[in-house]
């Protein structure tokens, strides 16, 4: 499959809305990150009292969200430049257009600065802060089963760390194989 079309596929995806097993869709057709990058995209730049329909708590998710992906994606200890760019990408064209490229590539940079600053262990219970929910939770790990999923083969490394996000996201036994099972049948017949 051609890296474009590839990277449509995972973003299509990843903007499904997602139901745990059992349940009906939600009244909402949008999933849980296109609902948090469009708050995160609307971000205010600067001091201005208009109202931008900025939610604090829909950013600090959205970023989770992208945390636990980036963290996937890093946990083999190679990111260079063409695997950042179609990372930014694929996020880019999951949020539906809500969050330019340019804002991607600067919160990537900063995730990039954390993670060297923190250490991956500190970085997972950070970005389980930004969960409030369980379905915020099962949306970070499906996200980033996502990511793991994008090379086929989902290493031991990405699953160890797909357990560690899970763990700090207080999900129960079971929940990255679920979300794995849920990523790779929504890859072979996306809707």
């Amino acid at each position: 499959m051609h890296t474009d079309d590839r990277i449509n596929l995972l973003a299509k995806v990843a903007r499904t809305p997602h139901s745990p097993p059992g349940e009906g869709q939600t009244t909402s057709d949008r999933s849980i990150l296109t609902l948090a990058a469009a708050s995160y995209g609307s971000r205010p730049t600067d001091e201005s009292t208009v109202p931008t329909g900025f939610d604090p708590f829909a950013a600090a998710l959205f970023e989770s969200i992208v945390e636990g992906a980036y963290l996937v994606a890093t946990s083999d200890g190679v990111f260079d430049d063409e695997e950042r760019r179609t990372f930014e990408r694929i996020v880019t064209a999951a949020c539906g257009g809500a969050v330019p490229q340019s804002h991607v590539a600067d919160l990537v940079s900063d995730l990039a600065d954390q993670l060297g600053e923190d250490g991956i262990d500190r970085r997972i219970e950070r970005l389980a802060e930004g969960v409030q929910r369980e379905e915020q939770a099962l949306e970070v790990l499906r996200i980033a089963a996502l990511i793991a999923q994008v090379s086929d083969d989902v290493s031991e490394v990405e699953r160890t760390v797909l357990a560690k996000i899970a763990t700090a996201c207080q999900l129960g036994d079971g929940a990255v194989e679920r979300a794995l099972d849920d990523v790779k049948a929504s890859l072979a017949s996306p809707s």
